[in-house]
Order: C-alpha cells, then sequence, then structure tokens
C-alpha cells in the first residue's frame, strides 16, 4: 500500500529499505524487548532474551557446537528469584537458612545478536561424574542438567570441561561486600549495582555487563566474558537490556 502512495521513482529505493528495515526488527527482537528469563529447579520460566530460532538465521541454518563470539556469566540473586512465582517452587533453594546469594544461573554461549540454544543431541545428558563437577556452582543439580542441555552443549566442549569454564568464570569474579552475607533489605540504582562490580573487578568497565529485575526486585547480575575467559568482553546487547526503572529492591539473603 506504502509502495502505491509513492512517485514510481521513488519505489525502487523505498521497497529494499522497507525489507531491510523489517528483516532488522525480526532478526534482532531483543532491540525492542527487555531482558526478563529467570529459571527455576530445573527449567527456565519467562521469554528469553532473545529468540534462538530468528536469530540462528545469521550464523546458518542450525547451531553449530563451538560457534559463538563471547559469554554470558549470569548470576542469580537466589533472594530475588525466591521471590518470583517459579521461586515459589524451588525447594531446597528457597528455605529458611539457605545462606544463598548469587548463584549461577549460567554460562551462555553468545553471538554479538543473539544466542545458540541446545546444539544437538551429543552428551545432551550429561554423566553423574560430570554433574558432580558443578556442585557447588548451581543451587540445585537439575538447574545444572538444564542449563547444559541449553547452553552447555553450544560450548564446543564436554560436559565435565563446560562445568570447569562455569568455575573458572565464577572463580574469576568478585562479589562487592555489600553483597556477601547481607541480612538487611537494600535498596539500589541499577548503575550502582554495575558501578560496585566494577569497582570489584579490575578491567570490567560499563557496556560489559546488565542488571536484571523483575517487579523492582533484582534478580541478575550478568557479566560478559571473552570466548576463552581471559578477559572481560563489551556487549552493548546485554547491557542496553537491564533493568529500566529508578530504584530495586535487595532482598536479604535467606
Amino acid at each position: 500500500m506504502l509502495a502505491r502512495l509513492l512517485p514510481s521513482r521513488n519505489r525502487a529505493g523505498f521497497l529494499p529499505a522497507l525489507v531491510a528495515f523489517a528483516s532488522l526488527v525480526w532478526v534482532c527482537p531483543s532491540l525492542a524487548e527487555p531482558l526478563a528469563a529467570f529459571c527455576g529447579p530445573d527449567r527456565c520460566a519467562g521469554p528469553a532474551p532473545f529468540s534462538p530460532l530468528r536469530v540462528q538465521a545469521l550464523r546458518g541454518a542450525a547451531s553449530r557446537p563451538g560457534d559463538f563470539d563471547f559469554y554470558v556469566l549470569s548470576l542469580s540473586w537466589s533472594s530475588g528469584f525466591c521471590e518470583t512465582p517459579a521461586g515459589e517452587r524451588a525447594r531446597g533453594q528457597c528455605n529458611a537458612g539457605a545462606n544463598l546469594g548469587f548463584v549461577v544461573h549460567g554460562l551462555w554461549p553468545q553471538y554479538e545478536h543473539g544466542y545458540p540454544s541446545d546444539c544437538g543431541p551429543a552428551a545432551r545428558f550429561p554423566s553423574r561424574l560430570a554433574l558432580d563437577s558443578a556442585q557447588g556452582l548451581y543451587p540445585n543439580e537439575g538447574l545444572a542438567r538444564h542449563e547444559w542441555q541449553k547452553h552447555g552443549t553450544c560450548s564446543g566442549k564436554s560436559p565435565t570441561d563446560y562445568f570447569a569454564e562455569v568455575r573458572r568464570a565464577r572463580d574469576s569474579i568478585v562479589i562487592p561486600a555489600p553483597f556477601v552475607a547481607t541480612k538487611e533489605q537494600q535498596t539500589w540504582t541499577p548503575i550502582d549495582i554495575t558501578r560496585a562490580f566494577i569497582a570489584a573487578n579490575a578491567r570490567l568497565r560499563p557496556g560489559m555487563l546488565g542488571v536484571a529485575c523483575a517487579s523492582g526486585v533484582l534478580q541478575e547480575v550478568r557479566i560478559c566474558f571473552s570466548k576463552d575467559l581471559r578477559d572481560f568482553h563489551a556487549c552493548p546487547e546485554v547491557s542496553r537490556q537491564g533493568c529500566r526503572v529508578p530504584e530495586i529492591s535487595v532482598p536479604p539473603i535467606l
């Protein structure tokens, strides 16, 4: 309809531009949608930050193990997760006395725009030895199993080596002091949480992390790493999709 309203001399340039714009919105829905996905004991609930099936068109018809640009380490604030509907079903993690602060949600292979997922059937079910190597990283074994199947299979590594990479990434992050063993309710601005992590971690800079929240409550801090985990990585999409509220509540450790 729009093309008919334009003079014929302008149609040749208008239609390709319209197609290009539509393709950008289709391939990069994350440009318009906030990041909001949270995990329970054995699965993630809520819309994903990107649509893998749409994004795969940029890298081929299917996700290939090892074909990605960088990692996102997602650290979940356990008490914030426990205030979500998924948290109400989390046995153990959300019990009084669980004493969990930031826990690993996942280590996600990422494209510069979007991410791969579920990269083939090979070793989809990690061995008991591999799962044992992940103890102390995730709040429960069900989440470790889920994260391997959805994200770890795209790393190009074995389950044991992937969980070792998760531990390496987690061990390299210093949690800011106000979030260690806190037993009091706190109120923070998202930018101050970002600044606290930057101050505690050398070489971490603005644009290399994002803060996720839900209903005004802290959910996650997501930190971007280079593919070899030797350094942090600029990730404007992750940073841009952070909290968009002035202040957020940080529930005390249970």
